[in-house]
């Protein structure tokens, strides 16, 4: 496995690229979910892609001083900054201050622009500091790195870029997946190309729905529904699952390489949407004239009715038997 080095514009010699991670408005589960790789584990990944962290709250220790030391060091440009990862929603509260998450004194949100700045490369880890995610929708007057939920902006502003002329690369889930934190982090040092969607989300994880890989997806065709929890039937219809309006790859790169929400039969909450979380129960379907409010991705309502009125009445029997609880 190659790895990455870093050309230092104050020396002749290449040095390691360094990373920081800023943890901002988070319940760290994003940090959590990384100390949980195993295929390579946390310390393989650092090693393969020849990375150096500067800090990281859960595996890094420093006084205070020597902390605010090298802050300064990266802020001022002394100390070259190659990856910045922020945790967490962006805390502008109370009025716009900031003041409700800081740091040595001063509002974080400040501390995350100036590092931003300075960094080769930003990313978002977890949908709360790409798009505000939870926080967003309390007193806090949260917001994402360059998003407020599908609205470009957020605290850097719709044109900031990174000096390597990327702009965020925003990095969804609730947690984030940790081999995708991984993946996106190797491919940035290696100097691959990482195309993006609209959301600035990268296409190899986020360029598929949720939906596709659901072991319940034959459930979904022929409309043989659940309307409780633990029978095998799809999801969807009254429970209230995402996975056919959410791009992510959970039923495609499994948990821990071993399962996702829908295979242990829990509905997709749209996590990984910018719109995370909706205003509306997680586990209940919205319903009008007979049909779901919210469409899979790509179908139109007429047709839609149509087609499953259709598919449920001709639903393999071996289906319908298979629906009850086992």
């Amino acid at each position: 496995m190659a790895t990455g080095r870093i050309q230092n514009p104050s020396t002749a010699e290449d040095r390691a690229p360094n990373l920081f991670w800023l943890q901002c408005g988070a319940c760290s589960g994003d940090s959590m979910s990384l100390l949980g790789v195993d295929d390579p584990d946390l310390g393989e990944l650092v090693r393969d892609v020849g990375l150096e962290i500067l800090w990281h709250p859960s595996v890094s220790r420093t006084t205070p001083g020597a902390f605010q030391e090298m802050v300064d060091l990266l802020v001022s440009g002394r100390k070259p900054l190659d990856v910045l990862i922020i945790e967490g929603a962006i805390i502008r509260g109370p009025g716009g201050t900031g003041m409700f998450d800081t740091f040595a004194g001063s509002p974080k949100k400040d501390l995350a622009v100036a590092l931003a700045r300075k960094a080769q490369f930003v990313v978002a880890v977890g949908t709360c500091a790409g798009f505000g995610g939870i926080p967003a929708s309390g007193e806090t007057e949260a917001t994402g790195l360059q998003f407020h939920g599908r609205t470009r902006g957020g605290v850097l502003g719709n044109k900031f870029t990174a000096r390597s002329g990327l702009p965020v690369i925003n990095l969804p889930g609730c947690p984030a997946g940790p081999e995708i934190v991984g993946g996106a982090l190797a491919a940035l040092l290696r100097g691959e190309a990482l195309p993006l969607n609209e959301h600035q989300m990268p296409l190899e994880w986020y360029g598929v729905l949720v939906h596709q890989g659901c072991t319940r997806n034959e459930y979904h065709e022929f409309r043989v529904e659940d309307q409780r929890f633990g029978q095998p039937g799809c999801l969807f219809y009254h429970l209230g699952c995402q996975g056919p309006m959410t791009y992510g790859s959970c039923n495609k790169l499994l948990w821990s390489g071993r399962t996702s929400r829908t295979r242990v039969g829990v509905p997709c909450v749209g996590c990984k949407d910018p719109d995370f979380p909706k205003p509306h129960p997680f586990f209940r379907t919205r319903n009008i004239e007979g049909g779901p409010v919210d469409l899979p991705v790509g179908v139109d309502r007429a047709h839609f009715l149509a087609y499953k009125t259709m598919a449920e009445a001709v639903a393999p029997e071996r289906l319908k038997e298979r629906k009850h609880p086992v």
